[in-house]
């Protein structure tokens, strides 16, 4: 193997993928060792990286009859239950928002400051707000995974629909299309790589807000097993394994998410 090879093997996308895992690795463990020599213990803290490993496998029971992952496990479920239902709820309007204010340009110029509104205020400054109008946490927590989908998803969309080229919309109509003919043929198929887009921006963002909200108020979750953990009412690897599984959740949706774009979207090329 010659030397560009070897650079070229070197600089590729896994190993500088690599790279920065074992970067993040080493500055997680110096400060780990930090923080073991202060009067605080690691546990409470920042545990080594083999400690939060040996948790997950551990069978000390945490709590009267669970381990440390079985309560993740068990959390992670309900979380999911929760942003899954809100993530496909946003879909659904925020897609419907993007039609109405692609076909309807006053429709745009009334709603589109109301979503940016929307979106401009903090998750849980919006928490209360939500919770005061449903009256039950569980509800909340749907609205909220919900309102931060259909943000991504409406603009987006809205941004497919107008980044067809005049001469289509004039070249369908030149054939004698119906409205719906030039949605269904130029229009909606112009815009799913758009609309994934907003699936990609939404999917780990419905999770965080899943997780955020369900730190204040009980009813069980992510959030609240996390929020238990910080005031140690629990074992602190706890808090470190929703962490973690957290983060792999989030990845695993944007990466999912990508999986079913390319399912069905068929037409999307990759140019050599």
């Amino acid at each position: 193997m010659n030397l560009g090879k070897i650079k070229k093997a070197l600089l590729s996308k896994q190993m500088v993928i690599a790279y920065w895992v074992l970067g993040l690795v080493v500055i997680w463990e110096i400060l780990a060792v930090i923080i073991e020599h202060t009067k605080r213990t690691p546990e409470n803290v920042l545990p080594h990286l083999h400690q939060i490993a040996q948790s997950i496998f551990s069978k000390d029971l945490v709590n009267m009859d669970q381990t440390a992952l079985q309560i993740v496990l068990s959390n992670t479920g309900i979380t999911l239950q929760r942003a899954g239902i809100g993530f496909l709820i946003g879909i659904a309007v925020g897609y419907l928002l993007a039609l109405i204010m692609n076909m309807f340009s006053w429709a745009e110029k009334v709603v589109f400051p109301y979503l940016m509104i929307i979106q401009m205020i903090p998750i849980l400054g919006m928490a209360p707000i939500v919770l005061a109008m449903t009256k039950d946490i569980n509800k909340s927590r749907i609205v909220i995974a919900a309102l931060l989908t259909f943000y991504p998803v409406a603009t987006n969309t809205l941004a497919g629909f107008k980044s067809v080229m005049k001469e289509k919309h004039e070249l369908m109509y030149s054939m004698a299309a119906k409205k719906s003919d030039v949605y269904k043929k130029l229009l909606i198929p112009a815009s799913m790589p758009y609309f994934f887009t907003g699936l990609k921006i939404s999917a780990p963002m419905a999770i965080t807000a899943s997780i955020l909200v369900d730190t204040l108020q009980g009813g069980g979750g992510l959030g609240c097993m996390l929020s238990q953990s910080l005031k140690h009412a629990m074992t602190i690897y706890v808090f470190w394994q929703i962490v973690f599984l957290s983060a792999i959740i989030g990845i695993a949706s944007y990466y999912l998410m990508s999986v079913i774009e390319k399912l069905i979207s068929p037409y999307k090329k990759v140019g050599r």
